[in-house]
């Protein structure tokens, strides 16, 4: 059966890598993120078909060596068949054993579906390394335009033309207006074009691999499909002029392979480039195509003069033809690369600053379509999505107007709620009232509210967005990412100025905490995600649920939490604690997680992970490199309350781990008291604390070596939590992470550290204990799992060299890494305390706590 689909294409790459079953676009993000044994075991890839799988698991860790994956023979093996005298020594066959990564990634793109495609994408340019523009299909020898994978990556970066130096640009890569300058070959050619362009793009200090050379690992290997592949970069700015290569951003294109072979690429570059480079040794027979372009980009001849085959004749005939002027030919006379360099950075300097012949990539397409190119985001349920979301977002000017008219039910009504809710779990402000008198007057308050809060019919945007999450589950996923990216572009351009001013009023410390209390709440009012429209559907659940059975408007409102149980199984966070009203709608959650029950199988076991911090230090990025868990991390919006998301845990290591499901919890920053918003902060900050380590079975504690003193404020609150939670019987363990650590001897070096660490803990642990009346705990250790030695964790800063063109650095995706791989281990030895939770458990813990 397998034959009918590769008759005509030559695959046996993706056969030899294991892909094959995957092709076309069947593997998913979901397969790549499942924890299984080989994303936590460091096995030496043995074979052709574990390549892939080990660069995917490198780059989704955002490793920077994830291009240099190879694999070892068995070397006992090796040994034992080398018969001197009868093996003509073959040394010459062994080059074809492993593989260009170039085909590796290309293999890659085309067995991966739209999401995979995208999360690849942005890691990818994360690292620094080129990502595909238009890739080939050996299949049918068309291509197709990578639009769709691109529309995830957001630059920011500071030009020299700003007016402001402080200001800066951030913007969605496929709308950014850009020169585009591509670098195509002619023939053979005696340069290494990727290796230059490498030079060209990098400062001295700062060299980066962004395209795959010869000279790399791997790079010699004759590629067999990546040929035809245009790969594509950016350079962007960071505002200072002794560091920067280019004082304006550009994009970069590199073609692989002859323009003669893939003319249809080498059209595309000329119809949408500022300037193409040629690279050539000889221009004897192919110089016609390069004067029959009906371009609009300039051309520039670069040749290498010390080449046996340079003809200077043939050249000059050449660039008459194309009425090139001296200044459009490169030369590489007997002159170093370095000199070299420098005269195409001075030619693409040229380019850069004054030709206004900019392009998107958004607008590529319709080139794309003349030539007949395939465009990645033209199949159906990406195209229904796309409008169904531009139908929900293009109306919004005002975001605040918008949650006004469209998303009512979270203002006022739901605040006011989540006090009653409180005070009758805690009667603060009963005074001499007799208690059950107080307590029905908080009951009928509350059925008024919600009485209140069901006079609204569902709003026109709250209907539109249940209806798209009723379509079929590709198209869901597609609807919500363009809702995604929507709504973050509409809010970068609202909040980056109030960003900025929030800032600045924080790192003066002015007494003034009224403008940084109000700038607060002008961020939170006009922020605007999906998660306020997932909030708006608990509330109109739990509105329709308060009311008598037989309400018609309580029908239609009842396959909810379905909806939303179903996009936890595909990965999406579900938000636990609303972060503005900071209360868990909890008949929403329950129910929720009750239908989450009944699609897994029930009784299905699971592991809860949580991670605490001071705001912006990183956790997000953290659980983003550990899990790939999709938090957002843009700096339109910081995590608000706290979301919940399930990972799934493969069968392979499922023993081991004692669970069918990881749970990760993330949650907002807590807030720093200087910045207290008022009052209330320390009190929020308190119960959050104290809820997601009273669920949690393994605590990350993130803490940024600058602020550790606000860190030990928190550290306190969860003490007292921990206090309260030892009554029950719980006792979670407890893993400290320290970001920014820099030396290698940290480890050592930092053991003073960890004793002042032990000893604050333990005295912050007795102080509290005096609070709460229960006098007998004295130590740290006492309340909760940890270990000095063992539960102390280094990780160095996360870029390496100045962001926007540094990587992240490999030490950091490594510390990472061997943190996921610890967690695993401590994962499983809580197995062997706790018999393990399932989601009804983890439910009554909820509601209790």
């Amino acid at each position: 059966g397998r034959d009918n689909n590769f008759k005509n294409c030559d695959f046996p790459l993706l056969q030899d890598l294991g892909l094959e079953q995957y092709y076309p676009n069947k593997l998913s993000l979901s397969d790549v993120l499942q924890i299984e044994k080989r994303s936590v075991t460091d096995e030496p890839a043995l074979s052709l078909s574990s390549l892939p799988w080990l660069f995917l698991k490198k780059l989704m860790m955002v490793n920077v060596t994830a291009r240099s994956v190879k694999y070892s023979f068995d070397e006992s093996e090796d040994l034992s068949s080398l018969d001197l005298y009868n093996e003509t020594f073959d040394f010459l066959n062994d080059q074809n054993s492993s593989v260009n990564p170039l085909d590796i990634v290309s293999a890659l793109f085309l067995c991966s579906d739209g999401f995979l495609q995208q999360e690849m994408v942005s890691k990818m340019s994360m690292c620094q390394f080129s990502v595909p523009l238009l890739l080939p299909n050996c299949d049918t020898h068309q291509c197709m335009l990578m639009l769709w994978a691109m529309r995830d990556i957001v630059k920011k970066c500071r030009p020299h033309s700003l007016s402001d130096p402080r200001g800066f640009v951030e913007e969605r890569i496929v709308h950014f207006e850009l020169p585009l300058v591509s670098f195509v070959r002619l023939g053979d050619c005696s340069i290494s074009k990727s290796q230059i362009l490498n030079k060209l793009l990098s400062n001295p200090q700062q060299y980066h691999d962004t395209f795959v050379h010869r000279d790399m690992d791997c790079g010699d290997i004759p590629r067999k499909i990546s040929n035809g592949l245009l790969e594509m970069s950016w350079y962007l700015p960071c505002g200072n002029k002794n560091i920067d290569v280019f004082p304006e951003p550009v994009a970069v294109a590199n073609l692989r392979g002859n323009i003669t072979t893939f003319e249809t690429q080498y059209s595309f570059l000329c119809q949408t480039s500022t300037a193409v480079f040629v690279f050539f040794d000889n221009l004897d027979t192919n110089y016609k195509l390069l004067t029959n372009q009906h371009a609009k980009a300039q051309f520039f001849l670069v040749g290498n003069v010390q080449n046996k085959a340079f003809d200077l004749e043939q050249l000059k005939r050449t660039a008459f033809e194309m009425g090139l002027k001296k200044n459009n030919v490169i030369l590489k006379t007997n002159q170093n690369d370095a000199n070299f360099v420098k005269n195409l950075h001075s030619s693409v300097n040229h380019i850069i600053t004054n030709h206004s012949n900019k392009a998107r990539l958004e607008g590529m397409d319709t080139i794309a379509h003349e030539l007949g190119i395939l465009v990645d985001e033209n199949i159906q349920e990406c195209q229904k999505a796309k409008n169904n979301a531009h139908v929900l977002t293009k109306s919004i000017q005002d975001t605040l107007q918008f949650k006004e008219n469209q998303l009512r039910l979270q203002g006022k009504i739901w605040k006011d709620l989540a006090k009653l809710e409180k005070e009758e779990c805690r009667l603060r402000k009963a005074g001499d009232q007799n208690i059950e008198t107080y307590k029905s007057d908080l009951r009928i308050k509350k059925t008024e509210l919600r009485k209140q809060q069901s006079k609204y019919d569902i709003s026109e945007a709250m209907s539109c967005f249940v209806s798209a999450l009723s379509s079929s589950n590709q198209e869901r996923s597609y609807f919500l990412k363009w809702m995604r990216m929507n709504l973050d572009n509409l809010s970068r351009k609202s909040l980056s100025s109030l960003r900025e001013q929030y800032k600045e009023k924080c790192q003066q410390f002015s007494e003034n905490k009224e403008e940084i209390a109000q700038l607060d709440q002008q961020i939170s009012n006009s922020s605007l995600g999906i998660e306020h429209f997932l909030r708006e559907m608990g509330q109109l659940y739990e509105a329709a649920v308060s009311l008598p059975e037989n309400v018609q408007s309580r029908q239609q409102m009842l396959h909810l939490p379905r909806l939303c149980a179903e996009l936890m199984l595909d990965g999406f966070p579900l938000e636990l604690v609303d972060g503005d009203a900071s209360n868990i709608p909890l008949r929403w959650v329950s129910d929720v997680l009750l239908y989450l029950n009944s699609l897994v199988q029930p009784n299905n076991k699971i592991m809860v992970v949580t991670v605490l911090g001071v705001q912006s230090t990183g956790k997000s990025t953290l659980l983003n490199t550990m899990f790939g868990v999709q938090f957002a991390v843009s700096s339109g919006r910081c995590t608000r309350g706290a979301f919940m998301q399930l990972i799934k845990v493969k069968e392979d290591i499922k023993k081991e781990l004692g669970c069918d499901y990881l749970v990760i919890i993330d949650t907002e920053g807590l807030k720093s008291p200087e910045l207290a918003k008022l009052d209330d902060s320390h009190e929020h900050d308190n119960e959050l604390a104290t809820l997601v380590v009273g669920l949690s079975d393994i605590t990350i504690i993130n803490i940024a070596m600058e602020n550790s003193t606000e860190m030990k404020d928190i550290l306190q609150i969860v003490v007292h939590a921990f206090l309260r939670m030892k009554e029950i019987g719980k006792k979670p363990s407890c893993q400290f992470v320290h970001q920014n650590v820099a030396d290698v001897s940290a480890h050592d070096k930092n053991m003073r550290d960890r004793k002042l660490l032990l000893e604050q803990l333990n005295e912050m642990t007795e102080a509290a204990a005096k609070m709460e009346n229960k006098e007998d705990y004295k130590m740290f250790t006492d309340v909760m799992e940890y270990d000095p030695e063992t539960c102390n964790w280094y990780i160095p800063g996360l870029w390496h060299g100045n962001p926007p063109m540094a990587p992240v650095n490999a030490g950091y995706s490594e510390a990472i890494y061997d943190l996921k791989k610890n967690m695993i281990d401590v994962i499983g030895k809580c197995k062997q305390k706790t018999s393990g939770n399932n989601i009804s458990e983890f439910l009554e813990w909820t509601k209790s706590l």
